[in-house]
């Protein structure tokens, strides 16, 4: 019998690097043990958005792209604020030029598309990662923000109107969050979801435009202007998915689903 491999026998065997591994997955003494191999499995996001298929198959090339050259799924996420940051000049803006409200909610779906691209190229290239949901995550707060104040200060609907969307947009993902630090999966229901929301202040932008263009400029309607409507529409509907959410956590509460994935 030749000697124990920690002792001498084939030694180069446990050297940093051999066939590539180096130390990852052994234990002291560069002995392999199922904990130390649990580490290196890569991450899984629990939680994970519904996706319609046609959306998601127009990213499969730009994903593809991505990995090939090393794009880091953190630069895509930045990126979503960028485009988030363009529609809310494109809003602010467009009290001078009515045509921007053409263009504006166009950036805001492509701020949806990079949401939707960096969780994509995350997990292709294997590096989805706890420290990149707080990146996936905190972006779209950004956005929301950064959307609804370029509709505040417009000048096509009041400030408030505005500034509440805002902040029942911040409060709908928030209570999709709490079930995730409960254990019962991040909670992605409801009438008004982030995808939703963009839709939404699409039709109002471009019925303003319309308006302006066919109504001799008349865009306030009942006391309210289209845009105000559609804030208020907004807001009702995240008060309905806020209630939706918040019960499917009791619910899950009181019946835990042991994947902890529900939602």
């Amino acid at each position: 019998m030749g000697e124990p491999l920690a002792t001498g026998g084939v030694p180069w065997l446990l050297e940093p690097g051999a066939f590539g591994i180096g130390w990852a997955g052994t234990g002291r003494n560069g002995v392999f043990s199922p904990d130390t191999m649990a580490s290196t499995t890569p991450y899984q996001p629990t939680s994970r958005r519904p996706i319609g298929e046609p959306f998601r198959a127009t990213a499969r090339g730009a994903v593809r792209a991505c990995v090939r050259l090393g794009i880091h799924p953190d630069v895509i996420s930045y990126l979503s604020i960028v485009a988030a940051g363009l529609a809310a000049i494109g809003f602010w803006q467009s009290g001078r030029r009515p045509w921007l409200l053409l263009v504006a909610p166009v950036f805001c779906y492509v701020r949806l598309w990079f949401n939707m691209l960096d969780g994509m190229v995350a997990l292709a290239s294997g590096k989805a990662s706890r420290h990149g949901e707080i990146l996936n995550d905190l972006p779209d707060r950004i956005s929301d923000v950064l959307i609804f104040a370029g509709v505040a200060h417009s000048g096509w609907s009041a400030q408030a109107s505005g500034y509440w969307a805002a902040i029942f947009a911040l409060l709908t993902a928030y209570v999709g969050t709490f079930g995730q630090a409960v254990g019962v999966g991040r909670q992605f229901g409801g009438v008004m979801s982030k995808p939703w929301r963009m839709v939404a202040l699409n039709a109002g932008a471009w019925a303003t435009l319309a308006a302006v263009l066919a109504n001799d400029g008349r865009v306030r309607f009942g006391g309210l202007t289209i845009l105000d409507w559609t804030c208020l529409l907004i807001v009702l509907g995240c008060v309905e998915t806020i209630a939706v959410r918040l019960g499917a956590i009791m619910r899950g509460l009181k019946n835990p689903d042991p994947s902890g994935t529900k939602g």
